[in-house]
């Protein structure tokens, strides 16, 4: 029999799993305090449980954590890990570290096969999803190590503070997404708060329904474009879910969500979709106006606009900082919270945008991206074409 990874389970799952070899609910409680609160791996470390128990676990069960192949530190503190998932594939997670908080990037799979035009992720392409074990591991090993690293006392967290914004679509993901969301959220796992879990989508429009119900967090949504033509070439998903669809569902989410705003992300390029008339025109859409918006309905919003991280084969360039900063006071002067995203992590490769890893792909990125170089009729569109 193939011993099960805990990581994998959430509080209920572990429970039921418990129950399955003869075991009460109040040792799946304790047993996930040993592993998520005191890190701890070693079942004969869980001197709380008994022997039978331990014994048991030895049997059936594991503590299977990712282990880094590399660690890589910024000069500004930020911290990045590369994590061999197998099959040739690899994943990274990053560690921002602020005075108030300190934020984990966490991924959801490897590779994307979202394809965004502005993202190295999607430029490697996509191998598979990631487990739930997998996704909680990232989390588990930057907690206990940093803890041990910082010397903080017990009872500290080192990681106030995760978004599900590293490698992949996490809604794509939905299944393991869930169970790793409710382990976080844990207050005998790591105990955060809703409002400090983010789950970053590129707009899909149902499993924002579904999160709603199942495990509303903070929602941040990739937007980068005011209307439906730029948005199908920047953010392909945008064919199948449009602007009024995406709109209606961040409406919706709101009812249940732990924050009053939806915060949409946008990433700054350079004469693509950067303009005071674009900014004006995202005004039009949160407010309910304009041809790619629902009438009369208003989504309460911040913008988070992020300067492009270039990276080879994207074509593209962040647009000016005179040129960012008058399309934020755009969105200001609207009455919209508006924030400038502080790059983080440059020296290391761990900025937004430039998580790539290393992905087995499936979907073959790299074939018709050379295509496009090559003069084929599979091109994805040039930073000019996107401008026109």
């Amino acid at each position: 029999m193939t011993a099960v990874n805990l990581l994998d389970f959430d509080l209920d799952a572990l429970a039921s799993w418990c129950a399955q070899i003869g075991e009460k609910r109040f040792r799946a409680q304790q047993l996930f305090r040993w592993i998520h609160q005191k890190g701890q791996a070693d079942f004969e470390q869980m001197t709380d449980l008994a022997r039978s128990l331990r014994e048991k676990l030895a049997a059936h069960a594991q503590v299977r954590a990712l282990v880094p192949t590399s660690e890589h530190r910024s000069a500004d503190g930020t911290v990045k890990w590369l994590f061999d998932v197998g099959g040739g594939n690899a994943i990274e997670t990053v560690y921002i570290p602020e005075d108030d908080r300190g934020t984990l990037c966490i991924s959801s799979q490897a590779g994307c096969a979202v394809g965004c035009r502005f993202c190295a992720t999607g430029h490697r392409g996509f191998s598979r999803n990631l487990t739930t074990g997998e996704i909680v591991a990232q989390l588990w090993h930057a907690e206990h190590t940093l803890r041990r690293q910082l010397g903080l006392a017990a009872g500290e967290r080192a990681i106030t503070n995760v978004v599900m914004m590293g490698m992949g679509e996490p809604l794509q993901n939905y299944g393991a997404l869930v169970p790793a969301l409710r382990v976080m959220l844990d207050d005998h796992g790591y105990g955060l708060s809703r409002r400090r879990v983010t789950v970053s989508t590129s707009g899909m429009v149902p499993m924002i329904e579904r999160l709603r119900e199942d495990c509303p967090v903070a929602l941040a949504v990739s937007l980068h474009a005011p209307d439906n033509a730029l948005r199908d070439a920047l953010v392909p998903l945008n064919r199948k879910y449009p602007l009024a669809e995406l709109m209606q569902a961040c409406s919706d989410y709101l009812e249940r969500a732990p924050r009053d705003f939806i915060t949409f992300e946008y990433c700054m390029l350079d004469g693509v979709n950067d303009s005071p008339e674009q900014a004006r025109a995202l005004v039009e859409l949160v407010n309910g106006r304009g041809p790619a918006a629902v009438p009369g309905l208003r989504v309460p919003c911040k913008f988070n606009l992020i300067p492009f991280n270039p990276f080879p084969d994207s074509g593209l360039a962040c647009s000016p900082r005179e040129r960012v900063q008058a399309f934020a006071r755009v969105l200001q002067e609207a009455g919209i919270v508006t924030t400038i995203r502080k790059t983080r992590g440059d020296d290391i490769d761990a900025a937004c945008g430039q998580l790539a890893g290393e992905v087995r792909d499936r979907t073959n990125v790299r074939v018709r991206l050379q295509r496009r170089r090559d003069g084929g009729v599979e091109a994805v569109p040039t930073a000019a074409e996107l401008r026109a």
